[in-house]
């Protein structure tokens, strides 16, 4: 596509298949994709002789901290599928999950030496969890060396099937990339202000804020036909006190604020924003509003906020009379907790459903328990049906994709948290969006410190009629 070719704003997201409000997800989410959810099957017959040992699954996520925010509902999701399958009597019949948990928190240094006793020492035999898109590019190459079959259901940073591990064999990803994130956020803000020019963004030094910041600005440049970015905050990583940087974005008087900010951090940064005002002198858009449990965000949320569930999951979306298996879920895990399920839960849960379902069918392909080579060949191409909708994992890359939802916030007298006004919800088919199979790795004939999804949109994406 000629980069320097200029449509309109409203034509380019129609040709992406972006639609909004509260009749686009059968217009376009699941229906637009052709994705309806199977019909219940009855099980099949394990073949061969299945052993009865349990089969160990190393869990890392964030334990403690204010990353518990995602880390503790990830951790009940992956808890619920183990519940679920042990009580069928475990994978094909048989083989019960074990599972061996570590703190997330303990550091990037602290979780690779984990990885490596829980393979060593442990012996386990599969690897899942992990939060931070710093920990990710770390543990990847190591799973890949260790030869532990591992399936991530978070730590979405472009960089781990882009740089880190360019090659995987070993190494899977549940959730969708990360640049789905900041371009989810700019498609759902040039719908509701496409007048808005004037960009302000505070994000968490490290790799999550830097991608979103560049995501979302490239994204709504395109969109909109040109922007001003006129401040940029960059606070550490669980910082407590955001006041500096919210006097900062206050002063430059944007039009709009994007925020990258996660877990307790974004909790801890809207409550201190509402002493300032902020909420009602500039438009906001956030990737993880919706990030942690859906409680943790109370009534005094400012609404018409566009609020980000980093791409993947809302437990009112997709709709449960239009995707059961999400009702399902929802009803199941509230029951089980006593809290309806975050992003994370629906990505831990998935992740643990989709190695059954593999082992499952290599199993009817091989007979006896399956080895990692033909549980790999499973998992590559799979297609399932999850709380979240179609998930689809790329052969080429191991990247798991998934429609992105997001919308502006609303109090709705059957919560007592904010959720999404119906009306404002915004679908996005990801895998339209992003750097698609064969699209070049960074660097090969790109900037070489950009993701693939960066140089798709600089390279392919036209410039909107401003």
């Amino acid at each position: 596509m000629d980069e320097q070719k200029q449509v309109t704003r409203r034509d380019f997201l129609r040709q992406l298949g972006v639609t909004v409000g509260a009749a686009g997800l059968g217009a376009t989410g699941i229906g637009a994709t052709g994705y309806l959810a199977a019909p219940a099957r009855a099980a099949m017959k394990p073949k061969g002789n299945i052993p009865s040992t349990p089969i160990k699954t190393g869990h890392i996520t964030f334990l403690t901290g204010p990353a518990e925010l995602l880390g503790g509902p990830g951790l009940r999701g992956h808890l619920l599928a183990a519940e679920e399958i042990n009580a069928q009597g475990g994978i094909l019949g048989k083989r019960k999950i074990e599972t061996i948990q570590a703190d997330e928190a303990a550091g990037t240094d602290a979780n690779v030496k984990e990885l490596r006793r829980m393979k060593l020492s442990e012996k386990i035999d599969l690897f899942t969890g992990v939060i931070s898109s710093g920990n990710t590019p770390a543990l990847g190459p190591v799973a890949e060396e260790l030869k532990v079959l591992t399936m991530f259901n978070d730590g979405c940073t472009d960089f781990l099937f882009d740089k880190a591990v360019p090659n995987p064999k070993y190494v899977f990803r549940v959730t969708n990339i990360q640049s789905a994130d900041g371009v989810t956020a700019a498609v759902g803000a040039a719908q509701h202000w496409p007048k808005a020019r004037k960009i302000a963004s505070i994000q968490p030094d490290y790799s999550y804020g830097r991608n979103v910041h560049e995501h979302f600005t490239l994204a709504l440049e395109r969109l909109t036909g040109g922007i001003e970015v006129v401040a940029e905050a960059w606070p550490k990583l669980f910082t407590t006190d955001f006041t500096p940087h919210i006097t900062k974005l206050l002063s430059a008087k944007p039009d709009l604020l994007v925020v990258g900010l996660w877990g307790g951090d974004y909790v801890a940064f809207y409550k201190q924003a509402l002493r300032y005002g902020l909420f009602d002198k500039m438009k906001v858009a956030t990737t993880l509003a919706f990030g942690g449990v859906p409680h943790a965000v109370g009534k005094d949320h400012p609404e018409g906020v566009l609020a980000g569930v980093h791409a993947n999951y809302h437990f009112l979306y997709p709709p449960g009379d239009q995707w059961p298996v999400n009702k399902k879920f929802v009803d199941t895990y509230h029951k089980r907790w006593k809290e309806y399920p975050s992003f994370e839960s629906d990505g831990a849960y998935t992740t643990l459903m989709m190695y059954k379902a593999a082992v499952e069918k290599a199993n009817q392909l091989t007979g006896g328990w399956p080895d990692d080579e033909a549980i790999i060949a499973m998992l590559e191409g799979m297609g399932y049906d999850s709380p979240a909708g179609y998930v689809y994992i790329r052969p080429d890359n191991h990247q798991g994709y998934k429609d992105a939802v997001t919308g502006l916030t609303k109090n709705l007298p059957e919560y007592d948290f904010p959720v999404w006004d119906p009306n404002s919800i915004v679908y996005i088919p990801i895998r339209s969006i992003t750097a698609p199979p064969n699209w070049p790795k960074p660097g090969q004939g790109g900037n070489n410190e950009s993701t693939a999804a960066a140089d798709w949109i600089k390279k392919t994406w036209p410039k909107a009629k401003a």
